[in-house]
């Protein structure tokens, strides 16, 4: 606590040896703001990439499609033979036909309004929903087979688990990149924290002359740079939130680019990019100005 005090409030004779202004002091806030900017984007990526994941593997778990190909006069009597079997079969919660107007809204997006169905060999959908235990997919098939030839069952696997990976991997793409940043933003504070004492050199070496510890003289190079990475990192953090809520609300038609963005509780995490911020510039300046000084005559 008293270690967290001395941060914050200070030593207004050991803050003299920090300049509080320049190329150093500009360079520390804009790090800062420029690498929390980022952060948000990042951490926003990572979030929305696990809500998707989660949705994909959700709706796509708990459905299958039964497609039925025939002969027009057989169609009514494989559907009807169809709906039966999975009428009961263990784990089938519902088995819908899907109507004309539902398998053209289906087909729309990619052959146009003006699709006619009618003239075309379109087979016929059922859409299945299963129940939590979910059904036994081979055995199925192997009913399907004996009393509804031209039915083939499609359960979803070879769709959904690209998705989910796919997703995950942007997740995981997404915090490397918030690593990476906060390994940016550390490389740049020492760097900055170097200069500056480089060209206090000479301060330095009068404050030992007359009784200063490396510690007292180290500790005002870390308050002044934590501060600066702290107040940097709030001003990137609010940029970067105002950018996020100006991004498209999550739409269904609109997919994975409409989502970006943090729901309910989450929007509490970018929060803690300043205190990390802090925390990241606290240990590389502290790193940067014991290595200096000990370089220092």
């Amino acid at each position: 606590m008293a270690r967290f005090t001395s941060l914050v409030v200070g030593d207004a004779q050991a803050d003299r040896v920090v300049p509080p202004s320049g190329f150093t002091a500009n360079l520390t806030t804009f790090s800062a703001a420029a690498m929390a900017f980022l952060a948000v984007f990042a951490l926003a990526l990572s979030l929305a990439s696990g809500r998707l994941a989660d949705r994909w593997s959700n709706d796509l778990a708990r459905s299958s499609t039964l497609r039925i190909s025939a002969p027009a006069d057989q169609m009514d009597a494989q559907v009807a033979a169809a709906l039966r079997v999975l009428e009961t079969t263990p784990g089938v919660a519902t088995a819908k036909a899907l109507s004309e107007e539902e398998q053209r809204a289906l087909l729309e997006p990619f052959f146009g309004p003006d699709l006619p169905l009618d003239t075309l060999p379109i087979p016929q959908l059922i859409e299945i929903d299963e129940t939590a235990q979910g059904y036994d997919a081979a055995g199925l098939r192997l009913r399907l087979a004996a009393e509804v030839p031209g039915a083939v069952l499609d359960d979803h696997t070879r769709w959904r688990e690209p998705l989910v990976r796919a997703a995950s991997r942007l997740r995981l793409l997404g915090w490397t990149a918030f690593l990476l940043i906060g390994g940016a933003m550390a490389a740049m504070i020492t760097l900055a924290a170097q200069a500056a004492l480089s060209a206090n050199g000479q301060v330095i070496s009068v404050l030992r002359l007359v009784g200063a510890q490396d510690s007292y003289i180290a500790g005002a190079f870390v308050r002044r740079f934590t501060l600066r990475g702290f107040t940097g990192a709030v001003v990137g953090m609010i940029a970067g939130l105002v950018a996020i809520t100006l991004l498209p609300a999550a739409q269904q038609e609109g997919g994975f680019l409409t989502g970006l963005g943090f729901q309910g509780g989450a929007w509490f995490w970018p929060l803690l990019i300043p205190v990390v911020a802090a925390g990241v510039a606290f240990a590389a300046t502290r790193a940067a100005a014991r290595r200096k000084l000990r370089e220092l005559p």
